[in-house]
């Protein structure tokens, strides 16, 4: 919240929306959701889960948890599609341009949303939660990338 009023920031409008947004995904273990902005106005959407069709986590259980799999290792082994590639799939399925966008999201990028992010030509990510992967901040910061870790602007 901004010093004076309780008026969201812009930065903190948009990373509620993006809770907002993950309170739809299927995923048992973590709960995320993105948003992509350009021009202060929302382009896309996404939270995690399975793909389109396909069982959700929700009603068939965890292969991760089944099979112990630390968080943010064996991507792989996952029926989801996170939050960050659904974010961006919908964009270029209505045929919306990510170029020069920010990111919000609950989490910070995986290396592969970074991978995606960065061919995206998104130019911001903006996210609350920490990950465990370290690769994706260095590949986001080497493609020159800003990366801001918003909970730490409550430290």
């Amino acid at each position: 919240m901004t010093d004076n009023e309780d008026r969201l920031s812009i930065d903190e409008y948009f990373l509620e929306i993006a809770s907002v947004v993950a309170k739809r995904a299927t995923c048992l273990r973590n709960k995320v959701g993105a948003v992509i902005v350009r021009d202060k106005r929302i382009i896309s959407t996404g939270y995690n889960g399975a793909p389109s069709n396909l069982e959700h986590c929700l009603d068939i259980g965890c292969i991760r948890q089944q099979y112990n799999i630390e968080s943010g290792t064996q991507h792989e082994k996952c029926r989801a599609v996170h939050a960050e590639q659904n974010a961006i799939i919908q964009a270029a399925l209505h045929g919306v341009s990510t170029d020069n966008a920010t990111i919000y999201c609950t989490h910070q990028p995986c290396i592969l949303c970074a991978k995606m992010i960065i061919n995206a030509n998104i130019k911001k990510v903006i996210y609350f939660s920490d990950y465990p992967d370290d690769e994706a901040l260095k590949f986001l910061s080497d493609a020159g990338i800003e990366t801001i870790n918003f909970s730490q602007e409550f430290d």
